[in-house]
């Protein structure tokens, strides 16, 4: 496909067929996305179609790796046809130009010479003295042997553009190619009628004059404007390329007893891998030996390593740093990380914006257009233009069909958004196409889950007080009493039991084991811990044990205010001391929040927890606006209640128990690890979960959308002002006339600065 009007006609072909419920095709990366029935038509159905509107298509069998792989082996042959191409038309053009410079300065001798043309008059001078026997030449030979440059021109380097135009014309249709092909087309056959009935048209008084330089420089301009467009077009995948170029080509095995190195293709579920200090992990898997540190900044953005021990999962294409360890491969292929990765970028390249459907539905009409106006151009000239009327309606009607070839029209919104994803990927922010971005950008309130989102989602021990006590003291210090609690709830699968108990691990204290462990709901756990009754819960359980923890009040209201949970813990009947509990906040929730306010926007909380503890968490973050005690189920209705009011709402949760809410959204943000990216509830995932990448994914949108729009402006006015320039609205004033070369220039011109325009996303 070469412009949007291609990529229109095959939408709208596939968008008609029986079972199709939606159609994208996209320009940018030459790709389309289909939803439909299977029951009622095939992949390969719909492949037949593609193909039956005089394209090519294939369907993508091949890894997403191998298929970048494969879409960069054949734009590096493009780029080298379009190479070749392009140096022979430059060379013809060069040729083409001195020859008919003899042919120029006969036609000024006899007429008023055009502003634009009068430029060569000197050019032509200083050539008559370098060359003189040049332009001695008669005419007749001056036009054969221009005419036969430009054979070669058409025949070969240009060729494809009258194929494509006459597969569009036989299916009813019309596209950039069209206009090219008319347009040069036109002059060249224009050209050859003179050059081979000369003496015919002299003997019916017309001066013969002829356009092959025009359409060899039309030709050679366009291929260079094709080939930058390119180049250009390869760079919009580079950060899938260099996530690509992480990937290690060979792994290290341990298969029959012996350790052996094998391409990273022939990696099974089940290998044990053995990966060394400054290696690079070959593929997905858990950690079973060793411990390291391990650099995910390529998943995540995040610049310092993880520390990896036992058990640990561990992501192919991230670095190891520090120590070597051996691990079980649990995933390959398209189901590891990165390549999930890859197709989720794919995908999101691959979408289109809403704002795109006015550029789409501009150039569905816009060609036939064009040639209606470049007719009318020509038969304005012919009636009422000076003479040679008929060569002045000729050259100014190619000049209206080259110069509004609508390239930048359809790269105008794709290469934006597929540079924007591309580098939201980068970042760790990882943005599910055009539609996503769009409604980004309209965003004025973000609603952020408490827990797993502002705070780590981890409960753990943040306080331990033991009771006043003097010589009687139940427990010898902090560490005594964790020991003990610790003990008793290792046989508890409760959260705030796990956290007990990793932070006695953590300590190295040697936990014992409890006898007739007996769990409370709702109040808590009791056990024999070392010979003695042990009782750990909440005010409930004291309460109904008839146990005073009247010494521990005070501090026990002062870590509630703190949004800390305090559980206490009673000895043979005696209140012993008291362990707070809490959720740490993230260490960078508080700045997240703080951007996100300074960017315009309203930041509520939305917890299940208690007013007192939700309100502490939203005091410390800065938050605008604190819902407390909400039940997951009820998220959803919240949501509701603020899009009623009539805002355009982002809900960031970690994807799992508000998948609803963040379904509701208008966007949802759901949290990752990079262990698991493909989180379908939200528009956005965050890979590294910290809330900071959601200002950074909000002033991306933003960015691209302003990117969008001045492409899209400059498209639109680039035709508007070109158009009646090209078909003469400034001669009567100016004279001003362009030339059919100098539209094909401003064409070329026109697209390479969209594309270019885009490219500024990669720094964003």
């Amino acid at each position: 496909m070469t412009c949007a009007a291609c990529s229109g006609r095959i939408q709208r072909v596939l968008e008609k067929a029986p079972g199709v419920t939606m159609a994208n095709v996209n320009l940018m990366v030459q790709s389309a996305t289909v939803d439909f029935d299977s029951a009622v038509i095939s992949p390969a159905q719909l492949v037949e179609l593609v193909r039956g509107t005089g394209y090519g298509a294939e369907l993508p069998h091949a890894a997403p790796e191998a298929m970048i792989e494969a879409q960069d082996a054949a734009r590096a042959e493009e780029v080298g046809h379009l190479k070749r191409k392009l140096v022979l038309s430059l060379v013809a053009a060069a040729l083409a130009m001195v020859l008919s410079m003899p042919l120029m300065s006969r036609e000024a001798m006899s007429g008023p010479v055009e502003p634009v043309m009068r430029l060569w008059v000197p050019v032509s001078r200083g050539l008559s003295r370098v060359v003189p026997w040049l332009f001695t030449l008669p005419g007749d030979a001056l036009r054969y042997l221009l005419l036969g440059l430009t054979v070669p021109v058409v025949g070969w380097a240009g060729r494809h553009f009258y194929t494509r135009a006459w597969a569009a014309f036989r299916h009813h249709s019309a596209d950039m190619n069209t206009l090219i092909a008319v347009g040069t087309g036109a002059a060249f056959g224009f050209s050859v009628a003179m050059t081979l009935g000369a003496s015919w048209f002299e003997t019916h008084g017309l001066m013969p004059q002829v356009y092959y330089e025009a359409v060899i420089w039309i030709i050679a301009l366009i291929l260079l404007g094709n080939l930058l467009e390119a180049r250009a077009k390869g760079k919009t995948s580079e950060a899938i390329r260099r996530l690509i170029g992480l990937r290690p080509s060979t792994a290290r095995v341990m298969r029959g007893g012996t350790e052996q190195e094998i391409p990273t293709e022939q990696v099974q579920v089940g290998d044990e891998v053995l990966v060394r200090p400054g290696e690079k992990i070959p593929v997905d898997g858990v950690l079973l030996e060793g411990s390291s540190t391990v650099d995910e900044s390529m998943l995540t953005g995040e610049p310092l390593p993880v520390r990896k021990v036992s058990g640990d999962p561990v992501t192919g294409a991230t670095l190891n740093r520090a120590g070597a360890f051996r691990y079980r491969v649990t995933r390959v292929g398209r189901e590891t990380v990165l390549s999930r990765i890859i197709l989720l970028v794919q995908q999101a390249q691959g979408s289109k914006a809403p704002i795109q459907k006015l550029a789409d539905r501009v150039s569905s009409v816009f060609v036939p257009v064009v040639i209606s106006i470049a007719i009318a151009t020509f038969v304005i000239w012919f009636d009422l233009g000076p003479e040679p009327s008929y060569l002045r309606g000729l050259a100014s009607a190619v000049t209206v069909l080259i110069i509004a070839c609508p390239c930048a029209m359809g790269l105008a919104v794709p290469t934006a958004v597929m540079v924007s994803t591309g580098r939201g990927a980068e970042i760790g922010v990882l943005i599910k196409g055009g539609e996503a971005l769009e409604r980004i950008h309209h965003l004025d309130t973000v609603v952020l889950d408490k827990t797993g989102t502002i705070t780590e989602g981890k409960p753990s021990v943040t306080d331990i007080v033991p009771a006043p006590a003097g010589d009687d003291a139940l427990v010898q210090g902090p560490e005594e009493l964790l020991r003990i609690a610790a003990s008793l709830e290792r046989l508890s699968e409760h959260p705030l039991a796990e956290s007990i108990v990793s932070a006695a691990e953590s300590r190295g204290l040697t936990l014992s084991n409890p006898k007739d462990f007996e769990v409370r709901p709702g109040r808590g756990v009791t056990a024999l811990v070392e010979g003695r009754r042990v009782s750990l819960g909440n005010e409930l359980m004291m309460k109904e044990s008839g146990i005073s923890w009247g010494p521990l009040e005070e501090a026990a209201t002062r870590l509630s205010t703190q949004g800390r949970t305090p559980v206490y813990l009673a000895l043979d009947g005696r209140i012993a001391g008291l362990l707070a509990i809490a959720d740490p906040i993230k260490p960078g929730s508080a700045a997240a929040v703080s951007t996100l306010k300074a960017q315009g926007l309203a930041v509520l909380m939305l917890s299940g927890d208690s007013r007192l503890t939700a309100e502490s968490v939203g005091r410390a973050v800065g938050v605008d606006r604190v819902i407390a005690e909400v039940l997951p189920e009820r998220k959803l209705d919240e949501i509701r209640r603020i899009q009623a009011d009539g805002h355009v709402v982002a809900m960031v949760g970690d994807g799992l128990n508000d998948a609803p809410a963040l379904a509701q959204a208008d966007v949802g943000i759901a949290m990752g690890t990079g262990t698991d990216v493909a989180m379908e509830a939200g528009s956005v995932t965050l890979m590294k979960g910290d809330l900071r990448g959601v200002p950074d994914a909000i002033a991306l949108a933003r960015r691209t959308m302003r990117v969008i729009r001045q492409n899209l402006f400059w498209a639109f006015i680039y035709n508007i002002v070109g158009i009646p320039v090209a078909a003469g609205i400034l001669y009567p004033a100016f004279g001003l006339l362009l030339t059919p070369a100098l539209a094909a220039a401003a064409m070329a011109f026109s697209s390479v600065s969209v594309v270019t325009n885009s490219l500024r996303l990669r720094n964003a």
